[in-house]
């Protein structure tokens, strides 16, 4: 598995030399393969995909997204302004948030779907919109994820209406003569296929409890394999039996659910790297480590969660010997760290990587997701790093410059 086939050393070294390091290099023909598959999700009634913008919220992308005939699901008031000015019509745009923003009615108005993630976002959208339609986050009481701190489902979970609160969700609705038309559930990111099957399988059952539901959303969190050893999740398995499942449904009740996924990771994780430099290298008694231009700043999976990513290094030493190397970033910060074992974040680990010299580059692949989108932005005062796409055509263009310190 090569995650990083789309920028080879002569393609990391124009874009260097074109808009220095670091810089995130996106592919637009591996974003348009992404958006197909989760396009061709199996379903039985209808499909509607949605990219989970939080992972990569960066205009260029969205617009890209937007032209293969993705919609948008928003974790934020926020995100759905940059979604709209991003040119997504608010009808594509879907809100489920923590944070009820203070002009949810005006969003509303304007068609975007939002979906209530707990009784007391019920009762207010029920004060200001009364007789609207609108959507319903529930908790499962179940979740999964790549780590504990991905897990968005459960009783330790704080994401939705706890599944055995439904009399109360109906008593507001009644209430406020709202009507639900839409049920959302989502368990967490890098969650386990067989835990997610049993959840959607499981959720269906809520939407007997609500007879105008016409929309049910399974969320995303689809596994993505980044480097070797890992298994990513292929959307045609687990998508046969969630289609069965709804048709099922429909002999039951009669009633032909329309499936919405909102994958993140899945469609962007794999199409992009961090393109930096070995900036100093230095020894103690018992490591070598090479010190990037980057780090925390750019990338904080590693630090959180003891992500794992390839790193390959172009390396400018003829016939450069393997040397077992810790990789770290250029924060003042002991966990600024690149190179850490699989699910621990605190614990060094050792890669394999040609001898290097100070300068040469430094290519970290699967970092689509979660990375420019969440870091440890301006820490130490670093500024946020550029954004390139590779187009189809194969040139390399800028599409987010370099933050100034102005």
């Amino acid at each position: 598995m090569d995650t990083l086939s789309f920028i080879p050393e002569a393609m990391a070294r124009a874009v260097a030399e074109k808009f220095g390091t670091p810089v995130f290099v996106y592919d637009e023909a591996a974003l348009r393969a992404q958006a197909a598959a989760a396009l061709n999700f199996p379903n039985a009634f209808g499909l509607t995909a949605r990219f989970a913008m939080k992972a990569c919220p960066t205009a260029g992308i969205l617009k890209i997204f937007k032209d293969c005939g993705l919609h948008i699901d928003a974790s934020s008031g926020y995100e759905v302004q940059r979604a709209l000015r991003a040119g997504f019509e608010a009808e594509k745009i879907s809100l489920s948030t923590q944070e009820l923003p203070e002009n949810f009615a005006e969003l509303m108005q304007k068609g975007v779907r939002v979906n209530a993630c707990s009784l007391s976002q019920i009762e207010r959208i029920g004060q200001q919109c009364p007789g609207a339609e609108i959507g319903v986050r529930f908790n499962p009481g179940m979740g999964s994820g790549g780590t504990g701190k991905t897990n968005v489902g459960g009783p330790d979970a704080s994401f939705g209406v706890w599944h055995e609160w439904v009399g109360e969700v109906q008593e507001l609705l009644k209430k406020y003569a709202l009507k639900c038309v839409r049920l959302h559930t989502h368990i967490g990111s890098g969650s386990d296929p067989v835990v997610w099957l049993r959840v959607s399988v499981m959720s269906l059952e809520l939407a007997k409890q609500f007879p105008e539901v016409d929309t049910f959303n399974l969320g995303g969190g689809y596994k993505v394999a980044r480097v070797e050893g890992e298994t990513g999740t292929d959307l045609q398995t687990i998508g046969v039996p969630v289609k069965e499942a709804f048709e099922r449904f429909a002999a039951q009740t009669g009633r032909k659910l329309r499936l919405e996924i909102e994958p993140g990771t899945f469609l962007v994780a794999n199409t992009c790297a961090l393109l930096c430099k070995v900036q100093d290298i230095v020894r103690t008694s018992t490591r070598l480590f090479y010190k990037l231009d980057s780090g925390m700043t750019d990338i904080l999976r590693p630090s959180l969660y003891g992500a794992q990513h390839p790193i390959r290094v172009y390396s400018s030493l003829p016939n450069a010997e393997m040397k077992k190397v810790v990789v770290v970033g250029h924060c003042c910060e002991s966990g600024d760290l690149l190179t850490p074992a699989p699910g621990e974040p605190e614990t060094i680990n050792e890669r394999d990587l040609p001898q290097a010299q100070i300068g040469d580059l430094c290519v970290i692949g699967g970092v689509g997701a979660y990375c420019a989108a969440m870091c440890a932005k301006n820490y130490n005062s670093f500024p946020e790093s550029a954004e390139a796409l590779i187009t189809k055509n194969g040139d390399p263009i800028l599409i987010r410059k370099r933050q100034t310190l102005e």
